[in-house]
């Protein structure tokens, strides 16, 4: 009896037990599903925004979910700053924020929660920046200014608004009177600003210490100051583009002889090829003061910060070489007058011949432009690129010849442009002997090189045209068109009086358009310098982007570009007239 009641009683608890654990796997949440994508958003705050005659020694945030502790107490920015450390204090999914101390009477503040908060389980950021205004005294300061950061990824990018006194803003050294943060489109606002005249950047602070650093940050320089009154508050359409600005030429940083004829040189940034010639280096004995002049200059299969020099005459071990340099820039045009460094010489045989590395574009492409041709030949070692030109031979497939420019990129490169409009859905060949192209060292390759490609049908190509309204056209507007595939790929036009342009021979593609006043007249964007102080180019962005499909002309288009509405789009198959201007040339 008592076994059996034993075995009653263990029944019993192994029931209980399944029951109790299958209640509480009930409770937990189902598996699976799609992720969380949805970013966290500020639902409440405290106190109201637009409160007066605040007191109190904290501010409160509830949010939609559980977020990262750590990633809110550093996207919280007050302005005008407060001096000390704020202490956050929990419960859920409410934080008190408590200042270090008292706040100034009669001021109106300014908290902004940037874009940097994420939530706790997937990350996700805030989309936008959310701010919280109230006044100390009895009425709220109501200038605001906004406007929109123009770039790949502007989440995150810090805004730095500034009280215009004096002309001794330099972002560099002086933190910002009010700051705001770019959301995941780009807008920005900075609110709570009293009346008075400000400056305004867009700073990608790497460091988050709120100043801009040169070497690291990214910078958008307004194109004016705002000025903000009474009767007119509020300024929208402050557009920025983040450039790196470059105020130091490059620096030698080695020189090393990879065998007895090349020297391998590395340098503090990237330089600008035009500028890295043959003619502006030397090599120097410090003890006899020889000199021995370098033949080539090129880039070969270097690094981006590295290019490879040649020189005829071998050195001596036992001598101190030295490589000098004159007059090299860099991609910004900061020059280097003089530089200067130690080399290690080598006594290593060349015996590698010159090698094709590669093509643009690549060899038996179908698609090269019949109008805008250009074949461009990179080698990874240096030979005499002028007098190849008269044992080049460019023909079609019938046997004629092509007339042709050739241009030497360095000594290890060049681009050859037909004189004359080629026929479309035409194969070229272009031919050369290798044994022709000859390194310092002698070294070659007796072999015939053949590189052919074929033109594309002019029928594919697309145009564009419209007309921009409310442009201020003594401001000089120039219009870009963009490719999203491939941004170095931009054509400009300009429009006429009434804002009328045609963009045309455009690729079918995906684009991006803005506006630019090219108050310089130099054909392109002008960003500005933060310090002196020189403002950017006004810009102006369409979106969204322009879709332009082969073989359809996109006329018609209006953008205004004072409005926010999306701009008008009217496609249009083309004319018999241009069908036929593009037609197969037999």
């Amino acid at each position: 009896m008592v076994e059996q009641a034993a075995k009653k009683l263990t029944i019993i608890g192994i029931t209980f037990a399944v029951f109790i654990l299958s209640g509480c796997a009930n409770m937990l949440p189902p598996g699976g599903g799609p992720p969380d994508t949805i970013p966290p958003k500020i639902e409440e705050a405290y106190p109201l925004n637009g409160s007066t005659n605040f007191h109190d020694d904290y501010f409160e945030l509830s949010f939609s979910e559980y977020v990262d502790k750590r990633s809110v107490k550093d996207a919280i920015f007050i302005s005008p700053q407060v001096e000390g450390d704020l202490d956050l204090s929990w419960t859920g999914t409410t934080v008190r924020v408590y200042f270090p101390a008292p706040l100034k009477p009669d001021v109106t503040y300014n908290v902004t929660i940037g874009t940097d908060v994420v939530d706790y389980n997937n990350k996700n950021r805030m989309a936008d920046a959310f701010s919280l205004v109230f006044s100390t005294g009895n009425k709220i300061d109501h200038g605001m200014i906004r406007g929109t950061v123009y770039d790949e990824k502007p989440s995150g990018v810090m805004i730095f608004a500034y009280k215009v006194s004096g002309d001794t803003i330099d972002p560099a050294k002086r933190k910002a009177d009010y700051l705001s943060q770019v959301g995941t489109t780009g807008a920005f606002t900075v609110s709570g600003l009293a009346d008075g005249e400000y400056r305004v950047f867009a700073v990608k602070d790497e460091y988050r210490d709120f100043l801009f650093q040169p070497d690291q940050d990214m910078i958008g320089i307004p194109s004016h100051d705002v000025f903000l009154s009474s009767a007119d508050s509020i300024f929208n359409g402050l557009n920025f583009s983040l450039t790196k600005i470059d105020t130091v030429g490059p620096r030698l940083f080695s020189a090393v002889m990879t065998d007895k004829h090349h020297i391998l040189t590395t340098f503090s940034e990237q330089v600008d090829s035009s500028s890295f010639n043959a003619e502006k280096f030397a090599v120097i004995d410090s003890t006899t003061k020889q000199t021995i002049p370098v033949r080539f200059a090129f880039k070969g299969r270097a690094k981006e910060k590295e290019m490879v020099l040649a020189l005829h005459d071998t050195l001596s071990e036992k001598a101190e070489w030295y490589l000098l340099a004159k007059d090299i820039k860099d991609l910004s045009g900061n020059t280097t007058p003089h530089d200067g460094i130690s080399l290690t010489v080598s006594d290593r045989v060349d015996t590698s011949s010159p090698t094709l590395m590669r093509t643009i574009p690549q060899e038996h492409t179908a698609d090269v432009d019949f109008q805008n041709t250009a074949i461009a030949f990179y080698f990874d070692n240096e030979f005499n690129v002028s007098s190849l030109k008269k044992k080049i031979a460019f023909t079609d497939t019938t046997g004629n010849n092509v007339r042709f420019t050739m241009k030497k990129l360095d000594d290890a490169s060049f681009v050859l442009n037909p004189e004359q409009k080629l026929k479309s859905l035409e194969t070229y060949i272009i031919q050369f002997n290798f044994k022709d192209v000859v390194d310092i060292a002698g070294n070659s390759i007796d072999s015939l090189y053949r590189y052919s490609f074929k033109t594309f049908n002019g029928l594919n190509f697309t145009g564009f045209s419209g007309k921009v309204e409310n442009l201020d056209t003594l401001k000089n507007p120039l219009l870009f068109l963009e490719s999203t595939k491939n941004p170095s790929a931009t054509v400009t036009a300009k429009p006429n009086g009434k804002g009328e342009f045609t963009f045309s021979r455009i690729e079918p593609g995906k684009y991006k358009l803005y506006c630019v006043y090219d108050t310089d007249n130099n054909g392109a964007y002008s960003p500005g310098f933060p310090y002196p102080y020189k403002p950017s180019e006004e810009m102006m962005y369409c979106k969204p982007e322009i879709n332009l499909p082969p073989r359809w002309e996109v006329t018609d288009f209006k953008w205004d570009v004072k409005a926010v509405d999306m701009p008008v789009m009217k496609p249009q198959l083309p004319n018999q007239e241009n069908t036929q201007e593009e037609a197969p040339q037999k």
